[in-house]
């Protein structure tokens, strides 16, 4: 079913600065509190909405946005395929996962969404959504790229953390793994995963640390998860695979 034009371009709101986006879910009370959350957030300045992922592309050709916020299953045109779909356009809108399922984080991920939220949508969730595409949107300050010393035949070196693509815990120490090679530091993984968080590692087993921006593919097979660094396919422990669900989302845009 359409969207009656009156509903699916609110316009007529007093004008504010802010983002300007699209709600799309085949399901009225879904959008109609989705739509309702959002028009609460004084960062939001308009707001279109549409029951259809079909229609969704025919108004993108006719108003501009800042970003889309989408169900994943939809009719016709699932919300994965519209956000394919998105990523082919010349100036691309950032894009919201708003969902039931959490099993289509690892595609949300390989697509670059901003965020994934899942439903019932609670607003400080939704409001932490519309942070992160602000700050996907703007021009945040590169984080720190500290040297780290490491012995190599004998010799100090230094290497950027930034050129470490994941770390193994072996007893008190902990290996660096580079594209050049490895280094063994004396530093425990559990001090190096709270203190190398904010640069974006995270552990994947409980003795691995995978550094995000590193990883060239996430994998789930018959349950289990596996990340592909490099050459290098890591396995993801069960009890970790949720969690990395989320943040692989998440760090996209930078946010923790």
């Amino acid at each position: 079913m359409s969207p009656d034009p009156a509903t699916a371009d609110r316009t007529s709101r007093p004008a504010r600065t802010g983002l300007r986006v699209l709600a799309v879910d085949d399901e009225p009370p879904a959008l109609d509190e989705l739509t309702f959350l959002l028009d609460r957030d004084p960062r939001i300045a308009e707001i279109h909405s549409t029951d259809s992922a079909t229609e969704a592309l025919r108004l993108l050709q006719e108003v501009e946005v800042d970003a889309v916020f989408l169900d994943i299953q939809m009719p016709a045109l699932t919300g994965v395929e519209l956000a394919q779909v998105l990523a082919r356009f010349k100036t691309p809108p950032l894009f919201v996962f708003v969902t039931a399922h959490d099993q289509h984080a690892v595609e949300a991920f390989d697509l670059h969404a901003v965020d994934y939220v899942l439903k019932p949508v609670r607003e400080e969730r939704l409001a932490e959504a519309v942070r992160r595409l602000l700050d996907a949107g703007g021009t945040a300050p590169a984080p720190a790229d500290p040297q780290i010393a490491v012995e190599l035949g004998g010799v100090t070196r230094f290497i950027q953390r930034s050129a470490v693509r994941y770390v193994e815990a072996q007893g008190d120490y902990a290996r660096l793994h580079t594209a050049q090679g490895s280094h063994l530091i004396r530093s425990p993984l559990s001090a190096l995963e709270e203190e190398w968080a904010a640069a974006g590692f995270v552990r994947i087993h409980r003795s691995l640390l995978v550094a995000l921006a590193h990883i060239d593919h996430v994998r789930m097979e018959s349950g289990r998860c596996t990340v592909t660094v490099g050459e290098t396919q890591l396995k993801v422990s069960r009890r970790h695979t949720r969690e990395l669900r989320e943040i692989l989302v998440n760090s996209r845009t930078g946010s923790s």
